[in-house]
This record gives C-alpha cells, sequence and structure tokens, in this order.
C-alpha cells in the first residue's frame, strides 16, 4: 500500500496554476526526489502535503485512506514532516523553544536534552540556548532537521535541505537518511543537486510549469539526462579562462573584531586580496564567522579598526554601505527575504534599496520616483536573468527562492560594480540558472570586476574561483590556488587543520605540479 498518492493536485494564484492535476505516489521507505527547475511547481505541492496551502481540486490519499490535511499540526499528528527551503523559525526564541513549540509536551529541558543527543548522533552541531536571530543560514537549516527528526516521522519532506551543508554533514545526513528510509519512513527529497539525487534517491517525478512531465529511477540517470528531463536541455559548460589578475580591488589587513553578539564569532587576523579580474572563493561551515566578516566589508558593522579594510588606495572601514556603493561595491547576502529584498515591495521597488544612482539609472527627478523608468529597468533584469514572476509588480514575497535569488544577483550585477561580493549565490536555485549566474560571475571577472564568493557549495567555488581562502573560527587559512587544492584538503581546513600542513602541503603540491 502506497505510504502517500496523490490525484489530480491542483492549486491556483491570481498569476499562475502552480500545480495542475498533479499526481504522485511514494511507496513506504522509499526515497523519492521531486524534480523541476525554479517555479515549477515542488515547493508548493509540498506545502499542500503539510498542510500549509490547500489544494483547490485533488485527492490526498495517507496509508491507503483518504484525507484532508488542514494545517501542520494536523499534518504531523498524522506523522508527516518537513523542513522548508524558507524556514519557519521565531527569531526572537531561542532553538530549544522553536523546536518546543507544536510538537511535544514534554518539558523545555527535556526538549533540550533531546536537542543535544539529536545533534550529537547526527552530527548537526548546533545550540538550543541561541536566540534564532544569532543563527547563520546554515544554522538555521541545522535546527529545522533536527526538528523534524525528533518527530519520528512516517513521512519526511526535504526542501533543499542541504543547500548551506559542507560535503561532511551532507555524507551524515545521507546516513541518516538511509536508516530513516530502512525503518520504513518515506522521504520526499527536493534538490537541485543532480548527483544528490543519483545517490540517494530511488524513485524521481519531474514537474516542469507545475504539471508532471515524467517519472524515473535518478539511479540510472545521469546529471545530463536529468537536466534534460526538468529543464529540456544540458546547461551550458562554463568557460574558465586564464588570465592575468589586475591591482588589489579590495586589501583586508589584520582584521580583528569583536562580535557584537554574545553568540557571534569574532574574527581575528583575517588577511585578504581580492584584485581586479579574479574570483577569490571562500569555503566553510556556516557560522564560523562568515556573518561578521560579510557585515564588516559590506559596511553594515562599522566598528571595523581603521585601516583594516581598503577598496583600492581608499580606507572604508568606517564607511557606511551606501558610501561602499558610491566606490563600486555591490553585495548580495545569504538572506534573500528581510536583507536581500523586501518582501512587501515590488521587484521593481527593490531595485532603490541598492540602485538610486540619478544619473546613470535616472529614476529620481526631484525627489519623484519615475515609476516607468523603475519597471523598465526591472523588466530589463527579469528577462536578462529569466525570473519567472508576474512582471515588475509582482511582490519579493510571491517568488520562488531560486526567482528571487535570480532577481537579487542580477539587480546587483546589473549595476556593473567594481567590487562584487556574493554569499551563496546559487542556493536553492536550479541547475539552469546555477550555470547562468556562474556564468555572469565569470563575465564580471573577465570584464575586470573583482569577485568575493562566500559558498558552502564546494563544487560552485571549484568552478568559479581563482584563489580559495577556508574560514574556521573566526580565522581565514591562506590562500591556494583552485587547480592545486582538493575536495580533501579544503574539509580538513574546515576544521581549522591548517597551520601545521598548510606549508609542507603547498610545496608538495608546488613540486608535484612543477614535475607534471
Amino acid at each position: 500500500m502506497p505510504r502517500l498518492q496523490l490525484t489530480g493536485i491542483t492549486k491556483r494564484y491570481p498569476s499562475v496554476v502552480a500545480n495542475s492535476a498533479v499526481s504522485l505516489t511514494v511507496m513506504p521507505g522509499e526515497i523519492h526526489a521531486v524534480l523541476g527547475e525554479n517555479g515549477a511547481g515542488k515547493s508548493t505541492l509540498m506545502k499542500i502535503i503539510f498542510g500549509s496551502v490547500q489544494p483547490d481540486a485533488g485527492e490526498i490519499r495517507l496509508n491507503g485512506q483518504p484525507i484532508s490535511i488542514r494545517n501542520p499540526k494536523e499534518a504531523r499528528a498524522n506523522g508527516i514532516s518537513m523542513v522548508f527551503q524558507h524556514f519557519n523559525l521565531f527569531d526572537t526564541m531561542t532553538v530549544a523553544e522553536n523546536v518546543w513549540l507544536g510538537l511535544t509536551r514534554d518539558s523545555l529541558a527535556q526538549v533540550t536534552a533531546s536537542i543535544l543527543a539529536k545533534a550529537a548522533e547526527y552530527g548537526l552541531d548546533i545550540d538550543p540556548a541561541r536566540p534564532v536571530h544569532t543563527l547563520s543560514v546554515g544554522e538555521m537549516q541545522r535546527v529545522e532537521i533536527i526538528r523534524a527528526l525528533l518527530t519520528r516521522p512516517e513521512l519526511l519532506i526535504l526542501d533543499e535541505p542541504t543547500s548551506v551543508l559542507t560535503p561532511q554533514a551532507v555524507e551524515k545526513l545521507f546516513v541518516v537518511l538511509k536508516k530513516l528510509s530502512s525503518e520504513g519512513c518515506s522521504i520526499l527529497y527536493i534538490s537541485h543537486k543532480l548527483h544528490e539525487i543519483r545517490e540517494l534517491c530511488t524513485a524521481c517525478t519531474v514537474l516542469r510549469g507545475g504539471k508532471v512531465t515524467g517519472t524515473c529511477n535518478p539511479a540510472q540517470e545521469s546529471n545530463a539526462s536529468l537536466s534534460r528531463l526538468m529543464i529540456g536541455a544540458e546547461p551550458p559548460r562554463l568557460e574558465h579562462r586564464t588570465q592575468q589578475p589586475g591591482a588589489a580591488v579590495l586589501t583586508v589587513k589584520q582584521l580583528n573584531l569583536a562580535s557584537d553578539d554574545q553568540f557571534g564569532v569574532d574574527l581575528n587576523g583575517i588577511e585578504l586580496q581580492v584584485r581586479a579580474g579574479e574570483v577569490v572563493g571562500v569555503a566553510g561551515v556556516s557560522g564560523n564567522g562568515q556573518k561578521e566578516f560579510l557585515y564588516a566589508l559590506s559596511g553594515e558593522d562599522c566598528r571595523v579598526p581603521k585601516g583594516s579594510i581598503c577598496m583600492g588606495n581608499v580606507d572604508v572601514s568606517h564607511l557606511h554601505p551606501g558610501k561602499r556603493r558610491q566606490l563600486g561595491l555591490h553585495f548580495v547576502p545569504e538572506e534573500r527575504l528581510g536583507r536581500g529584498a523586501v518582501p512587501t515591495l515590488s521587484l521593481a521597488h527593490n531595485l532603490l534599496l541598492t540602485r538610486t544612482e540619478a544619473v546613470a539609472y535616472p529614476r529620481l527627478a526631484g525627489g519623484w520616483i519615475r515609476v516607468r523608468s523603475l519597471q523598465a529597468q526591472a523588466a530589463r533584469i527579469m528577462a536578462r536573468f529569466n525570473v519567472k514572476a508576474g512582471g515588475p509588480g509582482a511582490l519579493a514575497r510571491s517568488l520562488s527562492g531560486g526567482n528571487l535569488q535570480k532577481f537579487i544577483v542580477g539587480r546587483e550585477i546589473d549595476a556593473k560594480p567594481k567590487l562584487f561580493i556574493v554569499s551563496q549565490p546559487t542556493w536553492g536555485v536550479d541547475v539552469g540558472a546555477s550555470a547562468q549566474i556562474r556564468g555572469a560571475i565569470l563575465a564580471l571577472r573577465d570584464a575586470g570586476c573583482a569577485v568575493l564568493v562566500v559558498s558552502e557549495e564546494l563544487d560552485e567555488l571549484f568552478e568559479v574561483s581563482d584563489r580559495l581562502h577556508v574560514m574556521a573560527r573566526g580565522r581565514l587559512s591562506p590562500s591556494i590556488a583552485t587547480a592545486q587544492a582538493t575536495v580533501e584538503k579544503i574539509g580538513e581546513w574546515m576544521s581549522g587543520l591548517w597551520d601545521e600542513n598548510v606549508q609542507s602541503h603547498l610545496e608538495a603540491l608546488e613540486a608535484s605540479h612543477a614535475q607534471a
């Protein structure tokens, strides 16, 4: 008997049909992938199963019985748990309090002990006492995963669960998921990482434009064939040309900065240089100081010691973000909604957050906003980056995560920056759009822009970076040429293990390279 059976599920919104007569069957113990490009209707379908969205038509059967799931509480009562791509956490409450809500009648102390036990068992380190607003995106994702696992679900829905996890953490999670599967738990797995789907999943349903366009066994497919099923084509190959970088555009010297948050990470002796015409990547497990480092670089934290951050010959240590933008710095934060975009503003009006230069983009005249010019520019960015939405007037919160990411990245790239800093550039973005964003980053580099990419996706960093650093415990490793780096070595450095063997390792690599 199927664990879950969907028949004819349809969900309409004013500007789009998110799901059109979708049917899907998941067997007990099956790890079933749901594959599709951004805006294909995957997340809407999962929210319908979890009860946070109600379908307009269709039937849901759970363990053979018709069921109407009116809200997430009813879903959990029926053995369904979900990890959302956009987290459902209360910022002002602690990790333990968030997990406690709606899940159990145990005391808070018992829940705290359960969190610590699960975190240790699955290698998902988290402090139950920390307020959620002090967590990085990766740490928030760990909270969601632990909360879902604590419910001992019969059906577990995972929406991009590994998007900000390290390769080591992904391996541990896969061990957990395979164990759950062997115990009879069914898993619905959404990911744009095709190699993960091929390794983990035993069945796959493909959505395109809200409709089911095919099913397959992903273990019998290649990345190329899965791409064709999902987007109708293979993503274009990136061309990473070798070129000589120019002068230093960003220089960080002995940056020491105590976190202004008791749960934050202090920065210790950060040294970094990014030159014109190169991409420098920063790898690391979320929560090791990346947030504090990016706040310092963007100008959101102006407590930085004088002389520690320079753009060219200009000391920008105490300049706020607006002044840094005037010097050519454009920044894409990891949090899409709230920092990257205002949820209740249209895409056109979200341009005004970082794009108010009246000369190059004449939208402001005597204090008035030139709405038509604003909308035309938003439409141009949407067309260039293939953003699927109901036009420039669509609210930011109405977009899928991947489409909003494409718009935010496009907004900043369109400004023709001299220094481009981006955090998690392709988080939750489908393979076609990921290739497009990475291609745009390389095009910026080839045009002479200095680019700094902070990401937990090692494949991405190896694909676009000329040099790599690793951040661990508030410290930054020496740089290593990407051509000389390995996933295993970067993984070791993520634990802070570079001081003892970095020099000998680099010398060995150089000797091996010379012999070759």
